[in-house]
């Protein structure tokens, strides 16, 4: 702390400070009254604190800081703060900026901010979805790295990459997808997956998409969110998370994507050697693979529901790839932002009903039969048929189930699996579950109604 200043000192720090600034006409910093600092040359926090929030409006909400750009790096708040108080400080200087960004938490505490699904926040102001633009920025939870421009030429280079990827009749999914990226809302109650065999260029669209959402997006992997209890505070007020190389291993567990997924509330986010708390996490899973998400115990079909896959095309083998692809299709961001919004708005009129073509339903139905053989057992012909009136027990089903396993070079689950899944689904296929099942004797066992096994398990 530097000590004895002299009277002429102490009463022109504001001064001074207007002098810095004018001389630093590019210096970020807008404040530089330096009316905060004591007559014995300390700093008074309080003071400082609302000096500092006057220039540069922040809110704090469960520790994090928000300004008119959305979230604020508490390293950048910290380097800002330290080009303000270095000075006037020459020690300790690391220990009262730690201290000044608590009173600063203090000072800007807010309960929350409103999820605001009627506008988006882009560089130039605000769009709202009514079609309305206003230029000045308000305080959000993510800003777009794009201008509004409702003169912005049609993105040729960006469709013509879509066509060359996938299929015609898959691209309004896409279209209808990115757009729902854009407002921060699970309400689709979808994720994405694009998959393909390699060398397609599929994992550039992550890279198109990260210049436009900037901050609002996070590159991490589907595994880590699962498994990793700190990434999923990762996700906070993010609207996209990419996972540009989806592993293809099972995953042990699928809880928490589900949650994530069709998340309408909050739920508890863990920080490293920190206090938990309840958060709102909005954020829309975009994969890239070359095969379809899958889990280890979890064949239900409300895992399944939650998939959106779209297959690419085979590239030609002649094709030659451009190195500076992405760069140039960046170049049309505002009018693929404009082909977003388009998207966006066709979903809103469908409530949330995104357009998926039949292809996109077979990859679907494929991904379930690949990872759940009950389904092509319950398709299947010979071994057992649905119809009112009829009854079969739990044991015979399951018998006759492994049966079809042995036939076809499957792999048969267990029991509890196979049986979970018939009561999961069992509106959907037309059965009731019951304890009432006769059997020989007059015993009663566990079965189901409505499902008749057409053969006994040793094939007679």
């Amino acid at each position: 702390m530097k000590n004895n200043y002299s009277e002429q000192e102490k009463q022109s720090w504001t001064e001074i400070g207007t002098a810095l600034n004018s001389e630093n006409v590019d210096d970020p910093i807008t404040l530089r009254d330096y009316s905060w600092i004591t007559e014995d040359g300390k700093i008074d926090e309080v003071s400082f604190c609302k000096s500092f929030v006057a220039s540069n409006p922040i809110k704090c909400v469960n520790g994090i800081f928000y300004g008119m750009d959305g979230v604020v790096e508490i390293e950048n708040l910290r380097a800002d703060i330290y080009q303000l108080i270095c000075e006037v400080l020459t020690n300790g200087v690391a220990k009262k900026v730690d201290n000044l960004i608590e009173a600063l938490k203090l000072e800007t505490h807010t309960k929350e901010l409103p999820l605001e699904l009627d506008r988006i926040h882009v560089v130039n102001g605000v769009y709202y979805l009514n079609g309305n633009f206003e230029g000045e920025k308000q305080f959000c939870r993510n800003r777009l790295n794009v201008n509004y421009n409702p003169e912005a030429p049609k993105p040729e280079m960006w469709l013509k990459y879509l066509k060359d990827l996938v299929e015609e009749e898959d691209i309004p999914t896409i279209q209808e997808y990115l757009g729902y990226m854009l407002i921060p809302s699970n309400k689709g109650q979808k994720l994405m997956m694009i998959l393909g065999r390699g060398g397609e260029g599929k994992s550039r669209m992550g890279l198109i998409i990260k210049k436009i959402f900037s901050e609002a997006l996070n590159f991490s992997s589907i595994e880590k969110v699962e498994h990793n209890k700190f990434a999923r505070a990762d996700l906070e007020n993010k609207l996209v998370m990419i996972d540009d190389d989806m592993k293809m291993e099972a995953l042990k567990d699928t809880n928490y994507i589900k949650t994530i997924v069709t998340l309408e509330d909050e739920m508890d986010l863990e920080r490293k050697q920190k206090q938990s708390v309840q958060g709102k996490l909005f954020v829309r899973f975009l994969l890239f693979g070359n095969g379809s998400l899958s889990a280890l115990h979890d064949k239900s079909y409300g895992f399944y529901r939650r998939q959106l896959i779209i297959t690419t095309k085979k590239p030609p083998d002649d094709r030659v790839d451009d190195p500076y692809l992405v760069e140039k299709i960046v170049t049309e961001k505002e009018g693929i932002f404009l082909w977003m919004l388009e998207g966006l708005q066709r979903l809103l009129e469908n409530n949330y009903k995104f357009t998926i073509s039949d292809r996109a339903k077979g990859n679907l139905l494929e991904a379930m039969q690949s990872s759940n053989n009950v389904i092509p057992f319950l398709e299947s012909e010979g071994y057992i048929r649905f119809e009112k009136g009829t009854t079969a027990t739990s044991k015979a089903i399951y018998n006759v189930y492994c049966k079809w396993c042995e036939e076809n070079a499957e792999k048969p689950m267990s029991s509890k699996t196979v049986l979970g899944y018939l009561k999961q689904n069992s509106e959907e296929l037309g059965i009731e579950p019951s304890t009432n099942i006769p059997i020989d004797g007059g015993k009663k066992a566990r079965g189901f109604k409505g499902i008749f096994t057409k053969i006994r398990a040793d094939g007679t």
